[in-house]
């Protein structure tokens, strides 16, 4: 499968040239600068070691934040593209590939996303769902699964929703199962009265993983059309992985186990080994919170069981006097599971960015992504006064802003990002740090920019050993009211760290250095009433 999968990634290998030749800017990592020490104490100096087997032991303390998982990079492949993005998950034959994911799946087919679309390629991705399905009937595999968690608000906003989308599939196979994640704070008189749209910022589920068998993508981007057209995201596809296939899969199912299940009629429920209502009674939802909380620690306690068993077993085929050999079939990559549900106080991806930050070095070089530019007070403080590395911090240019056009006050949100961003820019040349970060915005005519994640290059390397990757934005939202997962990825190997080096500039080609006389400009002025505004409701975007 993994000679497969090669084949049909290098046929987008020409067009990546292509565009990556046609985009001048930021072809390789700022150069370094010395900072003054600012009397922050570090217990080792970790990073300063020259070997690649200490490089990936210097991040070995993130699996204190969840399950650890030994590979080998050859089985990661990078995706830059939408469209990549969106031929693997539907393994179209316009790609004369005899790679078909889905329709090869002997086992399971798991989704997590935000929602699915209603055009055409979203049916069309439905139709390669059910041509699996189909596929299993007919061989008599009665151990196939398809199992699709979405958020309840957003997957059932509008008459045509993904509701509407899934049920003829529901209808026709008893294999499939979709549920419906409904966050514990929208209840009461406030569900009453939020409209569609706005009921989305109480809370939701973010997760994005799209799992075949044993191999899956993570990613930021969610199952509509613009994800799979001109929507710039991040995208990563581990092939042939079961324990990490395996914990996903368990977490999503997981979450489904509190979630809504929805019925072929339209209609919902509670599993019947869930009788807590995510927003009836008179707790606050405090009982609920409890007890989802208790199901995600089984997850990641199962998922650090296998991560161990794993390790062990690679262990053995190792030398002994190293954990990372360099022989065909020898494990060079870590892969740690970050999850992130504030709302039930599960925190392991935040207690991992904020130790990534606070241990970064002045020679360290990361190079941050969101689409939405509204990092926590408790990011930013750490950026600014804890932090030793220089960053590059890649958003969303108001142009790029999904949001920008939108009807009604949804259109006055990328101003907030321009507002928001213009606030966190004063704060640092307030401190005389603008050597060390750097803004950037992504432009590219005809796109959208929802990117998300980071690439962390150690001193005096040419390649990122480290990269984060997955649905969180790294704002009030992701840490503190919805439902994330993203992925660290810790590497020794070259062609994987290559892939990320190419990524990154491919990004960030398509991006502009933002100074003081960017906020000047006349199209980023933001009246007086947005910025009242949004000192209000930054919490809940």
């Amino acid at each position: 499968m993994a000679t497969t999968l090669g084949r049909f990634v290098t046929k987008f290998k020409a067009k990546g040239n292509i565009l990556r030749n046609k985009r001048g800017l930021c072809t390789k990592p700022p150069a370094h600068e010395a900072l003054p020490t600012t009397g922050i104490k570090f217990k080792t100096d970790v990073h300063n070691l020259a070997g690649p087997r200490e490089r990936i032991e210097s991040f070995s303390w993130l699996s204190q934040h969840g399950p650890q998982f030994q590979i080998r990079g050859d089985q990661v492949q990078v995706i830059t593209e939408p469209a990549q993005f969106y031929e693997i998950l539907k393994a179209s034959k316009n790609f004369g590939t005899d790679l078909f994911l889905n329709i090869n799946s002997k086992r399971r087919i798991t989704f997590a996303s935000l929602y699915l679309g209603n055009g055409s390629l979203e049916k069309d991705l439905v139709s390669s769902i059910r041509e699996a399905c189909l596929a299993a009937v007919l061989s008599g595999n009665s151990n196939f699964e398809v199992n699709i968690l979405l958020d309840y608000t957003r997957g059932s906003r509008g008459k045509v929703n993904s509701r509407s989308m899934l049920r003829p599939l529901m209808a026709e196979f008893s294999s499939v199962k979709v549920s419906l994640f409904h966050t514990p704070d929208l209840r009461g008189f406030l569900k009453k009265i939020m409209p569609d749209r706005f009921n989305e910022t109480i809370g939701l589920t973010h997760v994005k993983v799209y799992l075949f068998d044993d191999s899956f993508v993570i990613s930021g981007a969610n199952l509509s059309h613009d994800y799979f057209t001109n929507r710039q995201d991040r995208y990563i596809l581990f092939n042939d992985c079961p324990e990490i296939a395996e914990f996903f899969n368990e977490l999503v199912k997981g979450i489904m186990s509190f979630s809504f299940s929805l019925s072929p009629d339209n209609s919902l429920y509670l599993s019947p080994n869930w009788n807590i209502h995510p927003y009836k009674g008179s707790d606050g939802g405090l009982q609920f919170k409890q007890a989802a909380r208790k199901k995600i620690h089984a997850c990641l306690h199962l998922g650090e069981k296998n991560g161990n068993e794993n390790t062990n077993s690679r262990r053995k085929v190792d030398r002994p006097d190293d954990k990372f050999s360099h022989g065909k079939g020898s494990t060079d990559t870590v892969v740690y599971p970050l999850v992130q549900m504030g709302s039930f106080n599960v925190t392991h991806d935040e207690q991992a960015m904020l130790g990534l930050l606070r241990s970064s070095k002045p020679q360290d070089h990361i190079l941050l992504a969101s689409g939405y530019f509204n990092l926590t007070e408790h990011y930013m403080s750490v950026i600014l006064d804890q932090s030793l590395g220089k960053f590059s911090i890649l958003m969303a240019s108001p142009q790029a802003n999904g949001f920008l056009g939108a009807k009604g006050i949804a259109g006055a949100i990328p101003y907030s990002y321009i507002y928001l961003a213009h606030q966190f820019y004063k704060q640092v040349c307030k401190r005389k740090q603008t050597k060390r970060i750097h803004m950037m915005e992504y432009v590219r005519d005809g796109w959208t920019f929802h990117g998300k994640g980071l690439w962390y290059y150690l001193p005096s390397q040419p390649l990122p050993t480290f990269t984060l990757v997955g649905s969180p934005n790294f704002g009030y939202r992701s840490v503190y009211r919805d439902l994330e997962c993203q992925i660290a990825i810790v590497t020794e190997n070259k062609h994987l760290q290559e892939q990320l080096r190419e990524e990154h500039v491919r990004m960030f080609s398509s991006s502009q250095l933002v100074t003081e006389s960017t906020f000047q400009r006349r199209d980023r002025y933001v009246p007086l009433w947005i910025r009242y505004v949004t000192k209000l409701i930054k919490n809940f975007f």
